[in-house]
């Protein structure tokens, strides 16, 4: 039976600042929109959370009955390892995405963005059959782009619209920034895997680029996500201070190197966690930003 700490590794919590950094994006571009509110903010942040949790979960289960994670470097796989059931870590996903769905709910019912329920819905799914079903679609290389889209610009775009009733060019490209970085936790841990993965069948994107791509594809979501606050200031009463996330960019300078070392295997397991604390910063800068820029709104 698993203890409750590898329940917690389980949940790989290297990988939830993908949830926290853009819900705190999405807040600061509705406080700089003139419609910071904090109730919807912190159920954002609790829907983000349980739908990150859920789809390691997800994952844990559905690679472990397919045996995808019989021989695999990284972070504990409570199926795989045989530490808990199938079931016990299905109901684990199950219960994840429930409380996400019910943060969800209640925020649509406060903001009144209906729209918002059949993206969650959207969301949900996509988390599940990224490696569950019979044909997931992680298996065929589009893992990034549901890490793009739901961990970058529904996520982002969504917090900043539940809180000021509207999508703008803002929060959209608040959404590419998240998105590109989040993306570039899924890559590095992907590159990771290759071996094992082309050996279990998983054709990631990783496998179909090839190693030496996939370190260039790494490399590229850095470019874009920190373009995106250049981006914010040639927007029309845009934030004049977003410019301050790219300080953030320091910090990408170790896993940066270490993928240009040639590493691989156990040596990559640091570049998932310092992307991951990338992300978390450069949101953290962009955010600050662009809460105090001026409003132009």
């Amino acid at each position: 039976m698993a203890t409750r700490e590898q329940w917690l590794a389980g949940a790989r919590p290297k990988t939830l600042p993908a949830a926290i950094a853009p819900v705190l994006v999405g807040t600061s571009i509705a406080e700089f929109e003139g419609s910071f509110r904090p109730v919807v903010a912190l159920l954002a942040f609790v829907v983000s959370l349980g739908l990150q949790v859920g789809v390691n979960y997800a994952n844990d289960y559905s690679d472990g009955i397919r045996g995808t994670d019989d021989d695999r470097v990284g972070p504990v796989r409570l199926v795989g390892q045989k530490l808990a059931s199938p079931v016990q870590v299905k109901r684990a996903a199950i219960i994840s995405f429930l409380v996400s769905a019910g943060a969800g709910l209640a925020m649509v019912l406060i903001s009144q963005v209906w729209l918002l329920i059949p993206i969650g819905i959207a969301a949900i799914a996509a988390a599940w059959f990224y490696t569950g079903g019979s044909k997931p679609y992680g298996y065929a290389g589009f893992g990034e782009l549901f890490v793009f889209v739901f961990f970058g610009l529904v996520a982002v775009a969504g917090t900043s619209a539940s809180q000021t009733g509207k999508v703008t060019a803002l929060g959209l490209l608040g959404g590419v920034a998240c998105g590109a970085l989040a993306t570039a936790i899924l890559v590095a841990n992907n590159l990771r895997d290759i071996p094992t993965d082309e050996l279990a069948g998983k054709h990631t994107l990783a496998v179909r680029l090839g190693d030496a791509k996939t370190r260039e594809l790494y490399r590229l979501c850095i470019v874009i996500g920190f373009a995106m606050p250049l981006a914010m200031n040639f927007l029309d009463n845009g934030p004049v201070s977003a410019y301050i996330g790219l300080f953030a960019i320091l910090s990408a300078r170790r896993p940066l190197q270490i993928l240009r070392s040639g590493a691989t295997g156990m040596e990559l397991i640091s570049v998932l966690g310092d992307t991951a604390r990338l992300l978390l910063l450069f949101a953290g800068f962009i955010s600050v930003s662009i809460w105090l820029s001026p409003n132009g709104f």
